[in-house]
């Protein structure tokens, strides 16, 4: 979208959300809609759905039921697909940024993401409160599945990490978090040993919780899946799987010979296609889910060389979380030649990874890694650039919009409840000028959004100049 389109979208959207108070008594019929089956693909055309609160009531042919009673809205020719999920983002950076991550949540929802999945930081008992006031309409901003904090090692990167090192730490820090109510539990591994590690996942099973993350380098990734971990953040990880000489690196790096990065050359360097074709089998197989996060690396591999001051959407983005994009800058700008043309290569076999998986069976989630320190990566917007790089991997756009709304629905167990357009759903949806099925950046041509039954749009958006991002 241009600026003038999407402030304009955006100021709409605020407006709305300031003068309109929801009637949980009323129904709001939206007609003429073209209703996107995030399952199969089908399209039901010129078709009707009844909303009443938050509520999806029902769903049926134009003109086909009595409706007499509800305030009708004409979407026709409009194509209706479910709220988009981000299924990887950031709420972080300390009390001095809880302010300014508030600021952007609308940025999500006006850009059709109505959830969100955040994916460790220091906010925790701040997350949960916004929660409950976007649950209640008195904030906007996407639903958001919260790991609390990150589980890691003795003095860990991230603040607000929780640091363990033996197993009684590990039981202590679980209770911790089912004491607070997290959706999942997420371990980071800038400090964490492989035992502890695995040894987190073997709790968390016990116990039920949903538990994904990063990897030390330092253990098989057969062993973290066969102790049953659920989901894989990044695909640095899921090359262990793909290379051949796995023992060997996987060795080196436990011993001490190999720090991360050069773990991940030598990964890259043995990328095996036998080898990989059985490890997304087992992927599938064993249900473990994994985020490509595709959109960030692309960004980050370039920030040597493009120039960001210009950004549309940086100037949505508060001073302070801008200054945290500093930090990557600065790590780019270190780089000599070879570094950055391996980055370039790994991207490219990342598509080919993420391409491939997707053949395979293995579900996959569309996160962007939006959030204070990743630079550049804007709320909403990227979940978007996300889905676009699905499809430019080689993956169909329902497939691409599969992996939002839909995937992110079951990984989390909540299909009954979200993740489709269906009747007895919560009423997410977002109405798109053009069909996505066909260009998935149609995506970002957004003509309202419908976000916990409250409808957004102004008929002010039809005049202005549609545009492709």
């Amino acid at each position: 979208m241009k600026t003038s389109l999407f402030s304009a979208f955006l100021l709409t959207f605020i407006l709305l959300n300031a003068c309109t108070s929801k009637n949980q008594s009323e129904q709001l019929l939206l007609t003429g809609l073209h209703v996107i089956d995030i399952e199969t693909g089908d399209i039901a055309e010129n078709h009707s759905i009844l909303i009443e609160g938050n509520t999806i009531k029902d769903i049926f042919e134009d003109g086909s039921k009595n409706t007499e009673g509800a305030r009708s809205v004409s979407m026709k020719g409009k194509f209706a697909i479910p709220g988009l999920w981000d299924m990887h983002i950031h709420l972080r950076g300390g009390q001095d940024l809880i302010g300014s991550n508030k600021k952007m949540l609308p940025l999500y929802i006006a850009n059709g993401v109505t959830t969100v999945r955040d994916a460790g930081g220091d906010l925790t008992s701040t997350i949960f409160g916004w929660r409950s006031e976007i649950k209640t309409d008195s904030l906007t901003g996407p639903y958001i599945y919260t790991s609390g904090p990150k589980i890691d090692g003795p003095d860990p990167t991230w603040e607000g990490s929780i640091e363990v090192q033996s197993s009684e730490d590990i039981t202590q820090a679980l209770d911790s978090l089912q004491s607070i109510g997290v959706d999942y539990v997420k371990i980071y591994e800038s400090t964490l040993s492989g035992e502890a590690y695995l040894e987190i996942i073997r709790q968390a099973e016990e116990r039920g919780l949903t538990v994904t993350g990063h990897m030390p380098m330092s253990i098989f990734i057969d062993d973290a899946i066969t102790a049953g971990l659920d989901g894989i953040e990044h695909l640095y990880y899921v090359l262990k799987g793909t290379s051949d000489r796995e023992g060997e690196i996987t060795s080196k790096v436990y011993n001490g010979q190999l720090g991360f990065w050069d773990a991940v050359a030598e990964l890259n360097d043995s990328y095996n296609e036998d080898t990989a074709r059985v490890f997304y089998q087992t992927l599938a197989d064993e249900n473990v889910y994994v985020v490509p996060t595709l959109h960030i690396d692309d960004v980050l591999s370039f920030l040597h060389e493009e120039d960001h001051s210009g950004d549309e959407y940086l100037q949505y983005i508060p001073d302070d979380i801008r200054q945290t994009y500093q930090r990557r800058v600065r790590s780019a700008q270190r780089r000599d030649a070879d570094a950055i043309q391996f980055e370039k290569e790994l991207n490219d076999l990342f598509k080919k990874v993420t391409r491939d998986m997707q053949q395979a069976g293995v579900k996959l989630l569309a996160g962007s890694d939006a959030g204070a320190y990743n630079s550049y990566v804007y709320p909403g917007i990227s979940l978007h650039r996300e889905l676009a790089a699905f499809v430019k991997s080689g993956i169909t756009p329902l497939q691409a919009l599969q992996a939002s709304s839909y995937n992110g629905a079951h990984f989390f167990g909540d299909y009954s409840r979200v993740g489709s357009i269906d009747a007895g759903k919560k009423a997410d949806l977002v109405i798109l000028n053009s069909n996505p099925l066909s260009d998935i950046r149609n995506t970002v041509n957004i003509h309202a959004v419908i976000a916990n039954g409250e409808l957004l749009t102004s008929e002010s958006l039809n005049e202005l100049p549609q545009t492709q991002d």
